[in-house]
């Protein structure tokens, strides 16, 4: 059975589809089989993917949906099939998302810097203590070197959460290759592709040491 990854933050704008989406480009760069999973309404990462199928043609990985009673089902079909399956969230922490959290093997929290974002961490953190699955922070939109950053990282440290070595930093190539259908593996060779890529080597290493 493959791994399964639910991307979980109850505040919008935290960067949940750019983490969903570059992680499913990333790890299917490193040679794994990935399907990407959106349960979100607003059907973010849906949209990046039919974009990336229109622009590419061969996506490189599967695409799926469900509303929140059939996570479970799906998942389970993906995961017979794949090695990754990366489920995107609505941006709330209610019942819609405990269906996801059941299915993990790890989940992952999207904290932008800011003070707001590490608030609204709790409650997700709480879900995955319930769901008795383990979590990991992952900063993005960081600003590394910037004492606000030095300051939120401390925190969410506090919070006794593991938080990801490998963080995504605050660059416009993330948004633009969102709306293109890509990831920043696409887009061109630089720091933006080799934080992805750090962050699939370090989730990699996690799930294999659950």
């Amino acid at each position: 059975m493959g791994h399964v990854i639910t991307i979980a933050q109850q505040k919008g704008g935290a960067g949940k589809t750019t983490l969903a989406v570059n992680l499913a480009a990333g790890f299917a760069r490193s040679g794994k089989s990935v399907a990407l999973m959106d349960i979100d309404p607003q059907g973010s990462a849906g949209r990046w993917f039919m974009t990336r199928l229109d622009a590419m043609g061969e996506p490189g990985l599967e695409f799926s949906t469900a509303s929140a009673w059939g996570v479970t089902y799906e998942v389970r079909k993906l995961a017979g099939r794949f090695d990754v399956v990366i489920i995107d969230t609505p941006p709330k922490a209610d019942s819609d998302l405990r269906p996801a959290l059941r299915a993990a093997d790890l989940v992952l929290i999207p904290v932008a810097t800011s003070q707001v974002d590490l608030w609204a961490v709790e409650m997700v953190l709480y879900l995955a203590d319930r769901a008795e699955k383990p979590a990991m922070m992952v900063m993005t939109r960081a600003r590394p070197g910037t004492r606000l950053a030095a300051d939120i990282a401390a925190k969410a440290r506090e919070m006794e959460a593991r938080v990801a070595d490998a963080m995504l930093a605050n660059r416009v190539v993330y948004a633009e290759t969102l709306g293109q259908g890509k990831s920043v593996l696409e887009a061109r060779k630089g720091p933006a592709a080799d934080e992805v890529m750090a962050l699939v080597e370090e989730v990699e290493t996690t799930l294999e040491n659950l």
